[in-house]
């Protein structure tokens, strides 16, 4: 890998060299992680169906990759402002690369005896699950710290958005390639190593003093954060956002399916999608000096809207890409300004928990959503799950309207 001097000079001067530096450091770091978790997500599977366990065993393998930070992430975030990155950095290191040991020992002859390779694969899931999150959370949180206002915070959260989109393309593209090149045993040993690859350039990351608390000064629960000016609305905003996102990704298939698509047309569609989220993410920093949280999120609140409402009457593959093109443009433009906006709306000393918060939320909407989906999709119909929930975010943008202000 290219030495980091190197990489900062290379990168785009929207931001100042330390903070440049420091925001490499970070996207690297959660590529790492996410990328084993990712990966781990990808070969699990196919090893249960292999092993000729049935699909559902596979749902609850699945899920158990959004149990553990639904459980830990107030602890994550707590951690986070106590510590700043680097001991929350090593310890999700740590949860991510034991993960990733307790996959490999599944490919072991002790893997053997009934029910062992399951669990050993129930328990990795749960690890690199808690891992990702954990760093997730530390990193997102030193990300706004490196910024010196608004603007920076929409870039910085911008470049770092890139992250998960790239995790989602390393850490299954590697397995497959290694699980076809020499198993699955060795797919899981290099993606168990791939965190340290994050710890490495953690060093590039500025230590953080924690700032000591008065003594005998008690620290209020995570949940009174809620009565901070705006951020129930934020919550609420990202709930629905994510919520678009999910529905998405679940009806598009169905509908596809209903239309008689080809298996490569559907995946195109979701494809343009996530390029859509990329390109829209790497704009934002060229533009960051022009926009207002406020007024992207209700643009792409109401976008969505529309999308979703046009989305199930058309019959075209291409006109789908079309629609999946404008959305992933609408729901890409929506994370960084979230994170800057919960930066700005939240305690600096609590942006850790602010931040656990709006993770655990998101996480548990992804694990409860699809099962909601299908419920309704079954008594509805696919297509009336797009028009309920374009009406839902629409009627949303009132609230995002209002961030930032009492009550």
């Amino acid at each position: 890998m290219a030495d980091a001097q190197a990489v900062v000079d290379a990168a785009p001067h929207h931001l100042p060299a330390a903070t440049t530096r420091t925001l490499i450091a970070l996207i690297v770091g959660q590529i790492c992680l996410h990328s084993c978790m990712t990966g781990v997500r990808l070969a699990g599977p196919l090893q249960v169906l292999r092993q000729s366990h049935s699909a559902w065993a596979v749902g609850v393998l699945l899920g158990l990759f959004a149990a553990a930070p639904v459980l830990l992430a107030l602890h994550a975030g707590r951690l986070a402002d106590r510590h700043g990155y680097h001991r929350p950095l090593q310890l999700a290191v740590g949860l991510t690369m034991i993960g990733g040991v307790f996959a490999v020992l599944s490919t072991l002859p002790i893997a053997a005896w009934p029910g062992a390779g399951f669990a050993l694969l129930c328990a990795a899931a749960v690890f690199t699950g808690a891992g990702a999150n954990l760093g997730l959370i530390a990193i997102q949180r030193s990300a706004g710290r490196t910024a010196r206002d608004a603007t920076e915070l929409r870039r910085v959260f911008s470049w770092l958005g890139l992250a998960p989109a790239l995790s989602n393309v390393v850490g299954p593209v590697l397995a497959g390639l290694l699980i076809d090149a020499g198993g699955f045993r060795l797919a899981f040993a290099v993606l168990a190593a791939l965190p340290l690859l994050g710890l490495w350039w953690a060093r590039q990351v500025p230590v953080e003093v924690p700032v000591p608390r008065p003594a005998g000064l008690r620290r209020s629960s995570s949940w009174a954060l809620l009565r901070a000016p705006g951020l129930r609305r934020l919550l609420l905003v990202n709930w629905l956002l994510s919520a678009s996102w999910d529905v998405h990704t679940f009806v598009v298939p169905v509908l596809g399916h209903e239309r008689h698509f080809s298996a490569s047309a559907i995946g195109l569609i979701l494809g343009l999608f996530a390029a859509a989220v990329a390109l829209v993410r790497l704009a934002i920093p060229l533009l960051a000096h022009r926009l207002s949280e406020s007024q992207v999120l209700v643009a792409a609140m109401l976008g969505t809207g529309a999308v979703f409402a046009v989305y199930p009457l058309v019959q075209s593959a291409w006109v789908m890409c079309g629609c999946a093109v404008l959305l992933g443009l609408a729901l890409g433009s929506v994370q960084p300004m979230i994170m800057t906006t919960l930066h700005q709306i939240t305690p600096p000393d609590r942006h850790g928990e602010a931040i656990a918060l709006r993770s655990m939320m998101s996480n548990t909407s992804s694990t409860l959503m699809p099962l909601l989906f299908g419920v309704a999709g079954a008594a509805l119909g696919a297509a009336s799950l797009f028009w309920v929930m374009g009406a839902a975010v629409a009627l949303g943008s009132v609230q995002a309207r209002r961030i930032g202000g009492r009550g």
